[in-house]
């Protein structure tokens, strides 16, 4: 299920509470078509051209606005890169970018449109914040948040329907732990929660005890969260739908070295390659990112 109504409208609710809000956009429209009418001079869409409304989101932001900005998650973090490093984090102001289709929700897009190497290029810029959340309820619970946020913030966005039960309140630089366990713990963000979970469902029905964690913001990140998970479990799961280099593989390598630690370290990502185009399920399928693979493969690191 589909659902941008619930972030078009915390949005709208925010800037009626604070009219140093702007929404923008680079004719990236489907998550915020509604907002037009309603915000009028505070609705900027610059038309295809992200670099200019990221010049134009620094000069607001220099102005005391929050400037949301919307576009394609591999164009607004590869064609504008430069202006996001200089405009934005050098200054470190207050510009939330917002990434549509990021990872393998690009879907059917070739590797002209696939983000996954977003993480790696947004936490590699000083002061910038990356928000990777699970589904649309943990993107409308952390908006807020991010939006009241001083620094710069990357947010890989969904409007995917839960998979799982959120318990934990969202706080920047604080994973969900969704399930303990102590053989095996995965650590993963944004649409592979869900996969995670089912991986963990049927591991768990093969006796096998284990921890899922949702890092949510993956910079800053939970760094306790992650060395309690290398000190606590036997083999230690980093999952994503991005480059093995950069992504969340290369931040618990740093952790851990950074610490004197040592773990078995499985990581599941994109090696050196794109992923082929199809739809969702058959892309997941294809790759070997299914619930059901991805159980296989941590079944037989742990034999």
């Amino acid at each position: 299920m589909i659902d941008n109504t619930s972030y078009e409208r915390m949005l709208l609710e925010f800037a009626n509470r604070d009219e140093r809000l702007v929404v923008m956009t680079a004719e990236n429209r489907s998550a915020i078509r509604g907002l037009p009418a309603s915000l009028g001079s505070r609705f900027i869409d610059v038309g295809i051209c992200e670099q200019t409304m990221i010049g134009a989101a620094a000069g607001l932001a220099l102005r005391g606005r929050i400037p949301v900005a919307h576009a394609l998650a591999c164009f607004l973090t590869m064609r504008a890169f430069e202006f996001i490093r200089t405009d934005v984090g050098i200054g470190g102001l207050p510009v939330k970018l917002v990434g549509a289709v990021p990872g393998f929700l690009s879907e059917a897009n070739g590797p002209t449109h696939q983000a996954v190497e977003d993480v790696a290029l947004m936490r590699g810029v000083p002061g910038m914040g990356v928000f990777c959340p699970a589904d649309v309820e943990e993107l409308v619970s952390g908006m807020p948040v991010i939006l009241d946020s001083k620094r710069p913030f990357y947010v890989r966005y969904t409007a995917l329907a839960p998979a799982v039960a959120h318990r934990v309140p969202f706080a920047i630089g604080k994973a969900e732990r969704i399930s303990s366990g102590s053989d095996v713990a995965i650590l993963t963000y944004g649409l592979m929660v869900r996969e995670a979970d089912r991986a963990r469902r049927r591991l768990e029905d093969e006796g096998c005890s284990v921890r899922l964690v949702s890092m949510r913001t993956l910079k800053p990140i939970d760094e306790d969260e992650v060395v309690s998970a290398a000190r606590e479990t036997r083999l230690l799961v980093t999952l994503e739908d991005h480059f093995q280099r950069g992504g969340l593989f290369s931040i618990v390598a740093e952790i851990l070295v950074s610490r004197g630690l040592t773990s078995r370290v499985l990581p599941l990502a994109l090696e050196e390659r794109w992923f082929s185009p199809g739809l969702l399920d058959d892309v997941l399928e294809t790759e070997g990112f299914t619930g059901e693979k991805i159980a296989t493969k941590i079944a037989a690191a742990l034999r």
